[in-house]
């Protein structure tokens, strides 16, 4: 059977069982300050298993795109070793909210693998909860009796908690789970040793394809456990691994999940795939890293998450870069390859992940650029290696870890080329520099949660902030206080609020609380899955029986909604200069500026900069409504020609934002201004790259757009001034640059004339060290390319030489190092490290090629000493 057949027959079982088909939630998950990624399908389920939003069916199933980097059997440096692990992969899954419980998912997890997929029955296990007396949490004997009436008591296994308790992490639901696993060795390999002896006991045949999780308490911050009000039912069905079982293969690269794209990559780099699981066989593995890694970065990209240098984004380099440095090294691979992938990849995924198929060419080429540019990081990298020396043929760990943090040189490709050079590299003291910086960063990251103190039970939270900046009759449904590197923090969530929750690229609404008329400051709004969070530095004495008064900061809130409708403007305004190829990428909305990201491939130049400009101010001097729409079936939007991000997550229904149907039309749940006279100026302040692909526009409205303005003229006044108020500013600017430049090539040739001077002068202080013509003295040129030219004409003229020059320029000195290219390799004299040792005199760094180096420093007193120590260096 086909993976996509395995697929839609999934589907269509469970939508034959009244359950609702949804589509995958984004692979970047944005709502939940918890999780950076979908790691598994209950992640867009999350609310309603907390009760913070009402389903909207009590049955779904979908196909979930999944991404794990780390934990058991998922770290990434081991995804291609083995034949079942992936970082990016499909969760299958179905789910019920208060309605059917274990029976009913046990009986159809055995109906859909025996009836419909017709796995071999005695081939199948299942393993239930067994028990913890830590916890005073009985065996799960119901889920063992449901399964007697399918498995023989032997295929029947109970397991620890580790296994068979399923958590969401260390709060919220949680229940007793039953695994399925399946037997795929041979039948020899059975008769030799019992299938049940080898489940959870990490062989690579006997594995977990289904998990039936039956959610029925709620983890407490304190790790008590109480029973959920309803239970529920959260599967997992690992698709690529289904899909192994269902077509008979040993492995799930061996699939046709896979297999398409390795024989892609044995046409692109003219090397063959042999299949081979040994750790050495690295161009296998090779093989295995790329066409799993090109999913990862592939479908996060198009959902939004570009790589960047921190957060998600890191994670998503990361993953790329890893498969650049294994084509790179083991398939002799030199140009970029990944993006090749996409448009197989988009193809094969077309009807079920469509964002891929509809996004194609922007993200082959933000994955060219990101590939062209650790290339040439890998061969910078080797540079690097090339000029250092080691001391007893072993290269020291801190140099290791530095080509890994601060140049992104692989430590496996450093550990390569040293062994090849004879040299050796600590591996152990590599990885322990590495788990102190991970530690580093988890204690930075460390953010303690309490428990929520509950007072009112209310199904969800009504916001109000649309209509109303202020609210007189809320009460608080819960709190709890939370406490990071900066401190303590309480959060409220009231019944009904009219603060708006940061989202959307908009910043959450800051004001004040009044219980009882003792005033609380709201210092931010954020919000968790579906719940508005209230930051409040301390809490009211009567937090209990209050009645709540809500008051927004209404002047930042009109200045937040102005760079808000300016952005939709701004928006709609690239598409109609530069193209429809423009989309959001990221955007950031506060009181002070706007800043948008958008993709498109080129820098946007000033005319065009200035023709969106006018446009924006056109339908700002219109005064055009604001045009809402709430509630919105998500069909009509799409009917309408709205624009929808990729990346977001849409319900059922949506918020759409026009102003003129004719130019801008948004899904958007952000704050705007009722006419679009009340932003009164848009001014683009900058326009930049912010990685391959995107463009970032940063701009002002209001009064912040006429304040600058007022700051550029007073500034062009002073211009103006101090050129004695010419008539034409340009011209007398221009003319002031041509008498700069006149007066830099007339400074250049007095100081060449002075270098030829000196050249000659220089030449009788030549001494020989070692047979080595050697000079070593300051000089008083300042500049770096005279100094340079001059270092080079006295090495060409004397031959066999090591140039040693110290200047000073402004106060700073700097050391100038020239060595004959033929003592580089004889001698294995190296300009780099000898300027590195002589910069510490002067309280400085520097560096550069074996042949000719420089350092700048900040102590003028250590210069003659750093010209003293020179000599030394050559014995």
């Amino acid at each position: 059977m086909k993976s996509a057949e395995v697929r839609q027959n999934f589907l269509d079982f469970f939508k034959s069982k009244q359950h609702k088909i949804v589509p995958s939630a984004p692979l970047i998950n944005r709502d939940d300050p918890t999780l950076m990624f979908s790691n598994s399908g209950m992640v867009q389920f999350k609310d309603f298993f907390l009760g913070n939003k009402v389903p909207t069916a009590r049955r779904v199933a979908d196909t979930q795109k999944c991404l794990r980097v780390s934990g058991k059997h998922n770290d990434l440096e081991d995804v291609g070793f083995d034949g079942t692990h992936h970082t990016l992969f499909e969760m299958l899954g179905n789910w019920s909210f208060g309605d059917y419980f274990k029976t009913e998912a046990i009986a159809w997890s055995w109906e859909l693998l025996t009836e419909v997929y017709k796995l071999p029955k005695d081939r199948l296990y299942a393993t239930v909860f067994g028990g913890d007396t830590a916890e005073n949490l009985d065996a799960d004997h119901e889920a063992k009796n449901i399964w007697l009436k399918y498995l023989p008591a032997n295929h029947i296994l109970y397991g620890n908690k580790k296994d068979n308790f399923w958590e969401m992490g260390s709060q919220g639901p949680c229940g007793p789970c039953s695994e399925i696993h399946i037997d795929l060795r041979t039948d020899a390999e059975r008769a030799k040793v019992k299938g049940e002896d080898l489940v959870n006991q990490d062989h690579p045949r006997v594995v977990e394809i289904w998990n039936n999780v039956f959610m029925q308490f709620e983890r407490r911050a304190d790790k008590s456990l109480i029973p959920l009000p309803s239970k529920h039912v959260d599967t997992g069905m690992g698709f690529e691994r289904l899909c192994m079982a269902m077509q008979g293969k040993l492995y799930t690269y061996d699939t046709d999940v896979f297999t398409p794209f390795i024989s892609l990559v044995e046409k692109i780099t003219n090397h063959s795939y042999t299949g081979s699981y040994d750790r050495a066989a690295k161009k296998d593995v090779a093989f295995r890293v790329i066409v799993d890694h090109i999913r990862a970065v592939a479908f996060a990209i198009a959902d939004g998450q570009m790589p960047m240098n921190t957060g998600a984004g890191y994670v998503i380099r990361r993953i790329l870069r890893r498969a650049v440095r294994y084509y790179y090294s083991f398939l002799d691979s030199k140009e970029p390859l990944l993006y090749q992938l996409i448009p197989l990849l988009a193809k094969e995924f077309a009807t079920v992940f469509p964002e891929l198929k509809q996004q194609e060419d922007f993200v082959a080429k933000v994955i060219l650029e990101e590939e062209r540019s650790f290339l040439r990081t890998l061969e910078g990298g080797l540079r690097r290696l090339e000029q250092i020396t080691v001391e007893n043929s072993v290269l020291d760990t801190a140099t290791a870890f530095e080509l890994f943090d601060t140049y992104g040189f692989p430590f496996d490709l450093t550990a390569l080329i040293a062994s090849e050079k004879g040299w050796t590299v600590d591996k152990i003291a590599f990885k322990a520099a590495l788990e102190e910086q991970k530690k580093r960063s988890r204690e930075n990251a460390i953010r303690k949660v309490g428990d929520w103190t509950v007072l009112d039970e209310v199904p969800s939270v009504q916001f109000v902030g649309y209509d109303q900046l202020r609210v007189d009759t809320a009460h608080v449904l819960k709190y709890r206080l939370v406490e990071d590197k900066k401190g303590f923090q309480y959060q409220i969530v009231l019944n009904r609020t009219p603060f708006y929750a940061e989202g959307g690229g908009q910043v959450g609404d800051t004001g004040w609380m009044y219980f009882d008329g003792e005033k609380i400051a709201v210092t931010d709004t954020k919000k968790e899955n579906e719940l508005i969070i209230h930051f409040v530095e301390k809490l009211p004495v009567n937090i209990h029986d209050a009645t709540v008064r809500c008051q927004v900061a209404v002047e930042r809130r009109r200045h937040i909604e102005n760079n808000h409708s300016a952005t939709h403007l701004l928006h709609a305004a690239l598409r109609q200069v530069l193209g429809t190829h423009v989309a959001q990428r990221g955007s950031l909305v506060n009181d002070d500026y706007l800043r948008f990201d958008f993709a498109h491939y080129s820098k946007v130049e000033d005319a065009q900069l200035l023709e969106i400009e006018q446009i924006v101010n056109h339908k700002i001097r219109e005064n055009v409504a604001l045009g809402e729409q709430r509630n919105l079936p998500i069909a009509q939007a799409k009917e309408a020609g709205a624009m929808m991000l990729f990346g977001e997550k849409y319900g059922e229904t949506v918020r759409m934002i026009t102003f003129d149907p004719k130019f801008s039309k948004e899904l958007c749940g952000g704050c705007h201004v009722s006419a679009t006279g009340k932003i009164g100026m848009f001014k683009i302040t900058s326009e930049t790259g912010t990685s391959a692909g995107v463009r970032r526009i940063e701009a002002l409205t209001g009064a912040g757009a006429e304040s600058f303005m007022n700051s550029e003229s007073e500034t062009l006044k002073s211009v103006k001034q101090l050129l004695k108020n010419p008539k034409d500013v340009l011209k007398a600017i221009g003319s002031l640059q041509d008498e700069i430049k006149k007066l830099q090539k007339e400074n250049e040739l007095m100081m060449s004339e002075k270098a030829t001077l000196l050249q000659s002068s220089l030449k009788s202080q030549v001494e020989m060290v070692k047979n080595v013509h050697f000079i070593s003295t300051q000089i008083s040129l300042t500049d770096a390319n005279v100094v340079k030219n001059l270092a080079y004409n006295l090495e060409r003229e004397l031959g066999n030489a090591v140039i040693v020059l110290g200047t000073i320029n402004a106060g700073k000195p700097q050391i100038t190092i020239r060595i004959s290219d033929n003592l580089v390799k004889t001698n294995q004299l190296h300009a780099g490290n000898m300027v590195r040792t002589l910069a510490k005199n002067i309280k400085g760094g520097g560096g550069g090629q074996p042949f000719f180096a420089t350092a700048g420093g900040t102590d003028v007193t250590g210069l003659e000493g750093a010209l003293l120590q020179a000599k030394a260096l050559l014995n």
